[in-house]
C-alpha cells in the first residue's frame, strides 16, 4: 500500500480524535524514521519524549524479546522476579522512596489524586470529601475525565461534563497566586516543571523552590508531573534539579518504556502511598513482567550512554543556533535541554503550516497551540545532527 491508501484507510475506519501529518511512518532507528515510500526523516518529536533513548535502541529490544520468551503477565495477584529489580534500581536512580507502577501517565495522574485525597483524610484529617488539589491553567496532565475536569483548555473540556469538583485552578508560575489559593483543605499542589503542551513554558526561577516551601509550610504534598520532562528530556534526569528540590511526589511514564511498552509510575518521597490498602487501587497490566525489564533496561541505557548529559550540552547548542537564525516569523526560542518551544509571531501564518514545510525537507515536529513548534529529538541526536536540522529550520523561516 502506498501513503495515501493508508491514510484513506485511516480516515474511514478511525475515529477522527487526531490530526495527523500526512506521513505514514513504518521504520525507525535512532533519530531516524522511514515512511512507507522510503524516505527518511529526522524525528524532532520523540513520540512527545517517550523515546529519549532513541527508536527501537537494540538493547531495550534485546530485553522486550527475552522477557516476551519468558514470562509477560501475571498480574499482581502474584509475584514476580521483575519487579522488585525495577524498584529497586528506579528508587536507587531516582532517589525516591517507594513505587507505585501503572501503565499511561494519565493513570499515573490518576493514581496520584486518589492517593493523596485519601492521604489528606487519614493523615492531614481535611473532613470527608471537602480535600482540595491545586492544579495550575494551561496544564496538561492527560485525557481521562477527571483530569480534563481541571484542564483550562476549551478544546479538552467542551461538552464532556460534568466534571469531578474537589480542584483550585491558579495561574501557573506566580507562586503568590500559589499562596492565596491555600486552605486547610488543601491536600496537593499538581504542576508541570515545565509545561510542555502549553508551548515549552518555563517558570521563573526559584518558583519551585517558593512551592515547595510553602508546601512544607502548609502540610501539602507537593506532585510534579514529570512524565514528559523528566528521564533526561531537559538536561537533568528530572527537570525539578534544575531548582534544587525534591518534589514529595514524581510522575513519570514516557521514555520510562524508551517508547517499547506503556510504563508510568507515580514515585514517593514522603509517606503518601502507605495509605494505600489492598484492594483500593491497582491495574491488570501495571508491575508486569514485561514492562519491569523493559523500564529496567530503558533506565540502565539512559546511564550507561549518558544521555543526561548529552540532552544537557545538545540542547545548548541547539537553543544557541536557534536564536542566531534569521528568522522574520519567529517571536521567542525558549528551551531546557532539549524541549525547545519555537513561537511564531500571530501574523506568520499558523505553526502547522511551517511543520508541514518541515515535514516536506525530513524533519519531522509537531505544532501546540497553533502558533507554537514544539522540538525535541530522541538524547541520542549529535552536533552533526543538529547541524543538518538547522539547515531545514533556516530554509522554512528564511522562506517565511
Amino acid at each position: 500500500m502506498q501513503t495515501k491508501e493508508f491514510i484513506e484507510l485511516e480516515n474511514r475506519l478511525g475515529a477522527h480524535n487526531y490530526k495527523p501529518l500526512d506521513v505514514v511512518l513504518t521504520r525507525g532507528e535512532g533519530i531516524w524514521v522511514w515512511d512507507v515510500d522510503g524516505r527518511r526523516y529526522m524525528d524532532c518529536l520523540s513520540a512527545y519524549s517517550a523515546v529519549n533513548q532513541g527508536h527501537c535502541h537494540p538493547a531495550i529490544q534485546r530485553a522486550l524479546i527475552e522477557q516476551a520468551g519468558k514470562l509477560t503477565l501475571t498480574s499482581r495477584a502474584f509475584r514476580n522476579d521483575q519487579l522488585a529489580l525495577f524498584y529497586r534500581e528506579l528508587c536507587e536512580l531516582t532517589n525516591s522512596h517507594k513505587v507505585l507502577p501503572m501503565n499511561s501517565g494519565a493513570e499515573a495522574v490518576e493514581t496520584v489524586i486518589k492517593a493523596v485525597r485519601k492521604w489528606g483524610y487519614t493523615v492531614k484529617g481535611v473532613p470527608e470529601d471537602q480535600a482540595e488539589i491545586i492544579v495550575c491553567a494551561n496544564n496538561f496532565h492527560g485525557r481521562t475525565i477527571t483530569i480534563v475536569g481541571f484542564s483550562t483548555d476549551e478544546g479538552s473540556r467542551r461538552d464532556f461534563g460534568p466534571f469531578a469538583p474537589g480542584f483550585k485552578i491558579i495561574p501557573y508560575g506566580d507562586a503568590e497566586a500559589f499562596a492565596r489559593a491555600i486552605t486547610p483543605n488543601t491536600v496537593g499542589f499538581l504542576v508541570e516543571p515545565i509545561q510542555g503542551e502549553a508551548g515549552v513554558i518555563i517558570p521563573p526561577e526559584g518558583y519551585l523552590r517558593r512551592a515547595k516551601r510553602l508546601c512544607e509550610e502548609n502540610d501539602i504534598v507537593l506532585i510534579l508531573d514529570e512524565i514528559q520532562t523528566g528521564l533526561g528530556r531537559t538536561g537533568k534526569l528530572l527537570a525539578e534539579e534544575h531548582e534544587g528540590i525534591e518534589a514529595d511526589l514524581t510522575l513519570v511514564g514516557k521514555a520510562l518504556s524508551g517508547g517499547f511498552y506503556p510504563v508510568s509510575a507515580v514515585l514517593s518521597n514522603k509517606e503518601v502511598m502507605d495509605v494505600l490498602r489492598p484492594g483500593e487501587h491497582g491495574s491488570t497490566f501495571g508491575g508486569n513482567p514485561l514492562a519491569c525489564a523493559v523500564a529496567r533496561t530503558a533506565l540502565r541505557v539512559l546511564v550507561e550512554e549518558d544521555l543526561v548529559a548529552n540532552a544537557a550540552a545538545m540542547g545548548d547548542y541547539f537553543l544557541a543556533e536557534l536564536r542566531n537564525l534569521d528568522a522574520p516569523p519567529v517571536r521567542e526560542i525558549r528551551g531546557r535541554g532539549l524541549m525547545i518551544g519555537i513561537e511564531l509571531h500571530a501574523e506568520a501564518g499558523g505553526a502547522r503550516t511551517y511543520c508541514q514545510k518541515l515535514m516536506a525537507e525530513g524533519l519531522l515536529c509537531k505544532e501546540t497551540h497553533d502558533h507554537i513548534i514544539r522540538i525535541a529529538p530522541p538524547l541520542v541526536i549529535g552536533k552533526a545532527d543538529i547541524d543538518w536540522a538547522l539547515e531545514k529550520v533556516a530554509k522554512i523561516f528564511a522562506a517565511g
